[in-house]
């Protein structure tokens, strides 16, 4: 197993006994500072950064496999339209962390349906427990939550990664159709969880802004392609919700996506400003008009290609001149880190003049 500390700095090691217990309780609370007040509908940087502690790395079928972990904290679930903080219970030990990649092409594949089981000394304590699916701004698309343990020990961990159910293209075609599992053994004590790196941001904190993506040279962090590397013709770019869309247009579909005749494949990049992280568990819809035609009314089907990245995409006559109008009709579903929770919520549709 790889090992590797993140922004690691010394920390002092619990008590034990009563003022063990306190102490614990007044590292928690100082760990969960008091939100920002007035946070702006939009991405802001947030109250504090942490760092986190690789376990370790490994192969899952066609899959490959990170899993780290950090102090517990809290986070937003969305369902529909409305987000729900997930707050930091006294029994949590620490938030773990999975990312997941195509280990050929280094693409992080954002994935739903995650899951781990955690045993020590032959009895399980979590069995299959279901990952969210997660975005933060210093490690990008991700998959986690805050898990209880039973105090110092070595754990086993066994990662399970179900097939891939977002639509793959180019290089990704025909791949992870199959289920794959990693088996990781984690060494956990409070006293190393408190080594990992905590640092409050007064100054920074709420400003329009992101914090930097980790620094991970052992594993990929999810990204989108700048719009002058992206395949095809740029041919529009929008803000809206304060996600950034990018759109372009390639002459024909990407090998893995089936057409009839010559037509052409309308790609939208929604990504996040600053760091460009993919935006996925979106539902996304697109009307293309040019001539007094309809040429394109329907919706953007979820899609990871190696140099796209994670987009939305259709085969569409798409011209230049043409009116194009994008409209968000889900918004994503994705958890969020703090800092992004009250952003990609409120989406206006967005009209742009199709150029080449």
């Amino acid at each position: 197993m790889h090992r590797r500390r993140f922004l690691a700095a010394g920390a002092a090691a619990a008590s034990v006994g009563l003022a063990g217990c306190r102490s614990l309780f007044q590292t928690r609370s100082a760990r969960s500072p008091p939100l920002v007040e007035d946070r702006p509908d939009a991405v802001y940087v947030p109250s504090h950064v942490e760092g986190m502690e690789m376990v370790g790395m490994a192969s899952a079928g066609d899959f490959r496999v990170a899993l780290t972990y950090s102090y517990p904290h809290r986070f937003w679930l969305v369902s529909g339209d409305s987000t729900e903080k997930v707050t930091i219970e006294g029994s949590d030990s620490l938030h773990l962390m999975t990312t997941v990649w195509d280990p050929e092409t280094e693409t992080v594949l954002p994935h739903g349906s995650v899951t781990a089981t955690i045993t020590l000394d032959g009895e399980t304590l979590t069995s299959g427990k279901s990952l969210w699916p997660m975005i933060s701004q210093n490690m990008g698309v991700h998959a986690g939550d805050n898990l209880e343990l039973d105090g110092a020990g070595t754990y086993d961990i066994e990662v399970t990664v179900p097939p891939l159910p977002t639509r793959r293209a180019g290089a990704l075609r025909d791949r992870f159709g199959d289920l794959g599992s990693a088996s990781f053994s984690l060494e956990f004590s409070q006293s190393a969880l408190e080594e990992i790196s905590y640092e409050r941001l007064p100054d920074r904190q709420g400003e329009r802004d992101a914090l930097d993506p980790m620094s991970m040279d052992m594993m990929p962090v999810s990204a989108t392609p700048a719009p002058g590397e992206m395949p095809g013709t740029v041919v529009g770019e929008g803000t809206s919700g304060d996600a950034r869309f990018v759109v372009a247009r390639l002459e024909s579909p990407p090998a893995g996506i089936s057409a009839e005749g010559d037509r052409s494949y309308l790609a939208v990049s929604m990504r996040t400003p600053y760091n460009g992280y993919p935006i996925p568990q979106a539902s996304l819809s697109a009307t293309v008009s040019g001539d007094g035609t309809n040429r394109y009314d329907g919706s953007l089907t979820p899609t990871v290609h190696p140099d796209l990245g994670y987009h939305y995409g259709a085969v569409a006559d798409v011209q230049s001149g043409d009116d194009l109008t994008l409209s968000v009709d889900a918004i994503p579903q994705i958890a969020r880190h703090e800092g992004y929770e009250t952003a990609f919520v409120s989406f206006d549709e967005l009209s742009m003049t199709v150029e080449e």
